[in-house]
């Protein structure tokens, strides 16, 4: 999983309450198995519509998606956080989001930035000319318009984000404890490694 520290770039202008993952990755898109690819499908009913934000040439390649309430609704699929890197978006900023997307979301490198509905609608404003600054560090989405909003995030999820550490990542990083563990265990348990017994 690649950190995030800062992502700065133009943002898809979106701003449609309930998005469910299954407008963000359709059900025909769940039998490859492959996580790349996906990003084809992401918004493909919404892409349906001429002159939808998705196939904009002016947001081509947006690291940033600011959505309207209740980002990730619906099933639990996973497949949305990973059509979302896939069409390389980093950072998803809304009023608020479905507790299983935003935990896919983060287990998957994906910063949701959870802000106030006139923070939003401000940044709907911006994104139409003009790129956004989030700086996780820091906590705060900016504008060149001087433009700062705050933002709040768990530690855990925050610490994991900037070192890039997924699940594995994070396990990894404790090799010596458990080397060490599993060492003393050794010792004061032989049996239980029947080549040692």
């Amino acid at each position: 999983m690649e950190p995030i520290k800062t992502v700065e770039g133009r943002a898809y202008p979106l701003g449609v309450k309930n998005v469910d993952t299954d407008m963000i990755i359709a059900a025909k898109w769940l039998k490859g198995i492959t996580r790349s690819g996906l990003g084809k499908g992401a918004f493909e009913a919404m892409r349906a519509d001429p002159g939808n934000v998705f196939d904009d040439p002016e947001y081509a390649g947006s690291p940033i998606l600011i959505a309207g309430d209740n980002f990730g609704c619906g099933s639990s699929r996973e497949h949305a956080a990973w059509a979302l890197i896939d069409m390389g978006v980093k950072v998803v900023i809304a009023p608020s989001f479905s507790d299983i997307f935003s935990g896919n979301a983060f287990k998957n490198g994906i910063l949701t930035v959870a802000l106030p509905q006139e923070a939003i609608d401000r940044l709907l404003e911006v994104a139409k000319t003009d790129p956004i600054h989030v700086d996780l560090e820091a906590q705060s989405v900016t504008t060149s318009f001087q433009d700062r909003f705050q933002f709040e995030i768990d530690p855990f999820r925050k610490s994991c984000l900037l070192g890039g550490l997924d699940e594995i990542g994070l396990t990894l990083s404790s090799t010596a404890s458990i080397d060490a563990y599993e060492k003393d265990r050794e010792s004061q348990q032989p049996w239980l490694t029947p080549e040692l017994a």
